[in-house]
């Protein structure tokens, strides 16, 4: 069972990959925010395998974030899921350790596949 922690400013794209996520019984959603400065508090709490991670939201950049995760949790697996899918961002993302990046627009399906296609770690 992959469990999956959902960081991202937005309340609407949160449901939906709750709903996406929740589909699958090999996944199960242990928590979410919309604040990165809320994350690690929240994955220290509720320990996830993996973090879908958005870019930008409140409290602070989600490539930081990304960083933090990686130097504390370097197991973890991170996926990057934004709007923000320029080739600077991707790159970046790739070097401080992201497991996948993926666009909301037109990759959003994929991010149940992205999970469960990975071994458990």
């Amino acid at each position: 069972m992959k469990h999956v922690l959902i960081v991202d400013d937005s309340a609407s794209i949160r449901q939906r990959l709750i709903t996406l996520l929740t589909e699958s019984p090999r996944i199960r959603i242990v928590g979410e925010t919309g604040d990165s400065g809320e994350a690690l508090d929240t994955m220290a709490r509720v320990q996830p395998d993996t973090v879908i991670l958005d870019i930008r939201m409140p409290g602070g950049s989600g490539i930081e974030l990304l960083k933090q995760i990686k130097t504390r949790y370097p197991e973890m697996k991170v996926i990057m899921l934004t709007n923000f899918d320029y080739s600077t961002y991707r790159r970046q993302c790739r070097l401080l350790g992201a497991d996948h990046f993926l666009n909301k627009t037109m990759e959003f399906e994929k991010i149940l596949d992205t999970i469960l296609d990975d071994p458990a770690r």
